[in-house]
């Protein structure tokens, strides 16, 4: 009988969901609105296992002795030391990321009225999922760990293991001129 039921019922559902395509003329477009945007599921790895570089200082993630992440490094002055982001490894995943562009013409204490342009709007999802996330920030006097006169200061290490719930949007808004 539940055999029965579910397939009387599939047809009816089957039958409501019919739809003719056919052309659509200019006028008749421009009366349609629509919402765009890029909705984004992700499961990214770093370096699970260690990085492409083995020498004195990487190496695979079971030498105790050695760093198996990835690492950026930025300089914010002309001559000035390093920040780097090391020993960066782990796993995240997440569903929902969106991404579309919103008009900003008001709001922010008045200054969305004179900005009156486009802006791209991060969705973030509602649950990012970490699984053994590891980073250090820390600042060095070169560049790669493989410079001359290589000196790294450890500021903190980070480890994350669980669930991040994120609420809101990140507007980006673009800088010069368009």
């Amino acid at each position: 009988m539940k055999c029965i039921l579910s397939g009387i019922l599939g047809l009816i559902l089957a039958g409501s969901a019919y739809a003719e395509l056919r052309p659509v003329e200019e006028a008749e477009l421009s009366e349609v609105s629509g919402q765009g945007g890029i909705y984004l599921s992700g499961d990214i790895t770093i370096n699970e296992d260690g990085g492409p570089l083995e020498n004195a200082y990487f190496g695979k993630c079971s030498d105790g002795g050695k760093q198996c992440g990835a690492r950026i490094a930025y300089q914010t002055g002309e001559n000035g030391g390093w920040f780097v982001l090391d020993d960066i490894r782990g796993r995240f995943s997440f569903q929902g990321l969106t991404l579309r562009v919103r008009h900003v013409d008001d709001g922010f204490g008045g200054d969305g009225a004179a900005f009156d342009k486009d802006v791209l709007e991060v969705g973030l999802p509602d649950q990012v999922r970490f699984d053994n996330v590891h980073y250090t920030y820390a600042t060095s006097s070169t560049a790669r760990p493989t410079g001359p006169g290589f000196q790294q200061t450890d500021i903190y290490s980070v480890l994350m293991h669980g669930n991040v719930t994120m609420q809101g949007n990140l507007l980006i808004f673009p800088t010069g001129n368009p």
